[in-house]
C-alpha cells in the first residue's frame, strides 16, 4: 500500500497549486474579515419566540450620530414580516433617553421588543489627557485611543444620566470599534440574546455603519428572534 506521503505526490502538480491557492484564499478571507459577531442566548426559555415589532436604539447623548445608527440598523431588520422603528422617529430631539421616555414609545408603536446598541470601545480620536469625570459608579475618561462607560440598564438605558451626557456618540466607525447590542422582550423587559460586535479596518462612519447593522441583523435572523 502506497504511504501517505507516496499518494500526496501522485497527485498532479496543478491540483496541488490549485488546492494550496484555495486554502490560502481561504485564510486570507478569514484573516481580512472586517466585523466578528458573538450572541448569546441571556433567556433560553425565549428560543422559539419570533418577534415583530422590534424599537430600534442606539444608545447615545448625540441624536444625530444615535438616528444615524438607528436609520441603518431599522433598514437592515426590516422585511414583510419584521417591523423595525427608529426610536429617534418616534422621539422629539429635545426629549432625554430614558427608560421611562422609551417605554412610552414602546407602548405607543405596541413594539414587543427593543434592540438597543451602545459603544464599549474602540477608537473615538479625543485628545489626549483627558480630564476624569466622575457621576456615581460611572465615569467618562478620553484617551486619545478609547474610553471606558459607565453603566446601563433595563433597554440599554443610562442609569446615570449625568454620566451619559458626556459619554461618547455611538458608532465613531473609523478604524476599530466594539459594540454591544441587547435584545430585549418588552412584556417583562427581560434581556433575551446579547449580540457583541468587534469591527476593524473601517475606512469611514458610513461604510462602518453599513458593515456592523448587516451582521447584527443576521444574527437575530439565524437565531429565530425575527424573521
Amino acid at each position: 500500500m502506497p504511504s501517505k506521503t507516496s499518494r500526496v505526490s501522485m497527485i498532479p502538480a496543478t491540483v496541488r497549486g490549485a488546492i494550496l491557492l484555495l486554502a490560502g484564499a481561504a485564510l486570507l478571507a478569514a484573516c481580512a474579515q472586517p466585523v466578528r459577531v458573538k450572541g448569546e442566548w441571556d433567556d433560553r426559555g425565549a428560543r422559539g419566540e419570533v418577534f415583530q415589532r422590534v424599537m430600534v436604539v442606539g444608545v447615545s447623548p448625540d441624536f444625530d450620530r444615535r438616528c444615524e445608527f438607528e436609520r441603518f440598523m431599522a433598514n437592515r431588520m426590516r422585511n414583510d414580516a419584521t417591523v423595525a422603528i427608529a426610536s429617534c422617529r418616534v422621539m422629539a430631539r429635545d426629549v432625554p433617553l430614558t427608560r421611562e421616555n422609551l417605554e412610552r414609545v414602546v407602548r405607543e408603536h405596541q413594539a414587543d421588543a427593543v434592540l438597543a446598541t451602545f459603544l464599549v470601545g474602540g477608537e473615538i480620536r479625543a485628545q489626549e489627557g483627558g480630564t476624569l469625570e466622575t457621576h456615581g459608579d460611572a465615569f467618562f475618561k478620553p484617551e486619545g485611543v478609547g474610553y471606558w462607560g459607565g453603566y446601563y440598564g433595563v433597554y440599554g438605558m443610562p442609569v446615570y444620566y449625568g454620566h451619559f451626557e458626556t459619554s461618547p456618540p455611538i458608532v465613531n466607525v473609523r478604524g476599530e470599534v466594539e459594540i454591544t447590542s441587547q435584545f430585549f422582550r418588552t412584556r417583562d423587559a427581560t434581556l433575551v440574546y446579547t449580540i457583541n460586535t468587534r469591527a476593524r479596518n473601517l475606512e469611514s462612519r458610513v461604510a462602518g455603519l453599513a458593515e456592523v447593522t448587516g451582521p447584527i441583523a443576521d444574527r437575530l435572523r439565524r437565531e429565530g428572534l425575527v424573521r
